[in-house]
């Protein structure tokens, strides 16, 4: 039986180079084919970490790179869609841009131009940013009620799917931590961040009235995994909206000093403040904290807490 086929669309991105490391320590014992896309260059320390993989340059707002995978990798069994234009400020600031990279549409369309259209499995990762942010612990059949762009952007996203596709999984995923990748992102990490500031005594600002279920990076890696899993073992169709997060409700405050308390550092170096006292050139919804029920019961996994996702990224850090 061949090696079923995973293509990571967006793997050089935080979220898909954990998926592509998640793959390749499962080679051994689940082999399966795997392809990712890039965006701008050949990320050469990826293609050294993973040499067995494919790597396509693919322009989203386009489709162009779409054709050379049907060539050289052929239909895959499963897309995972990393790929999003994700800082809320870039999107409220080129609103177009936001929409033609955020709403896959020639991901659609090319996954569209097999005739066994039914044998892919679209797994999408959207945000907790379609939430208002009014009320605590959202579940998936609140109302999507974006208050900016990015969210916006999501929720078109999500709508195209449901609307141009028949098996798929959507996960409205929080804030993603963990151990930083293979190849560096760019983009600051919110625990490296946060460990860096205060490693350096000073006093920091952190907004008090804000809240999220920040999600460990490798539950995410073990949910996606699973829905592979499921996919491949009982070739059931699924359309699945699924929040999420880890189990806890936490502001950027209590997110600090959960890294002051295991690091030793002063908590009084963390100076709360609203969320409002900032310009942040966009607006972001108080609390988008969100009922992960429906994920702990359809997929039996129970997400990591948050101080103890902070410890095991702390620790991964100092192992690098």
């Amino acid at each position: 039986m061949s090696a079923k086929k995973v293509l990571v669309v967006g793997g050089t991105g935080y979220l898909g180079q954990h998926l592509l490391q998640g793959f390749s320590e499962i080679q051994a014992t689940t082999p399966f084919a795997l392809a990712f896309t890039y965006n701008s260059f050949p990320p050469q320390p990826l293609l050294l970490a993973f040499p067995t993989s494919f790597a396509f340059h693919v322009d989203l707002k386009t489709g162009l790179g779409f054709d050379s995978i049907s060539q050289q990798f052929g239909q895959p069994d499963v897309v995972v869609n990393c790929a999003a234009l994700s800082v809320p400020r870039a999107c409220e600031n080129d609103p177009d841009a936001a929409i033609s990279i955020n709403v896959p549409s020639s991901l659609v369309n090319w996954l569209s131009s097999f005739a066994q259209r039914d044998n892919t499995l679209l797994i999408h990762i959207s945000t907790d940013q379609v939430y208002e942010g009014v009320k605590s612990f959202y579940k998936e059949e609140a109302e999507a009620l974006p208050v900016n762009v990015y969210g916006k952007s999501k929720v078109a996203a999500e709508q195209f799917i449901s609307e141009k596709w028949s098996n798929f999984a959507i996960l409205r995923s929080s804030i993603i931590f963990g151990p930083q990748t293979v190849s560096p992102v760019p983009k600051s990490l919110p625990i490296q961040w946060i460990d860096g500031v205060l490693s350096k005594g000073d006093k920091v600002e952190f907004f008090y009235d804000e809240y999220r279920c920040p999600v460990y990076v490798k539950d995410v890696v073990a949910i996606i995994r699973t829905l592979i899993d499921k996919w491949l073992s009982e070739g059931k169709k699924m359309q699945l909206l699924l929040n999420v997060g880890g189990p806890d409700r936490v502001s950027r405050v209590q997110m600090a000093e959960a890294v002051a308390q295991i690091r030793g550092y002063d908590s009084s170096l963390i100076k709360p403040v609203s969320a409002s006292s900032v310009d942040r050139g966009v607006k972001s919804p108080a609390d988008i904290s969100m009922d992960i029920t429906k994920l702990v019961q359809k997929l039996n996994i129970c997400p990591t807490p948050f101080k103890d996702g902070v410890k095991l990224t702390l620790a991964a850090e100092a192992s690098m």
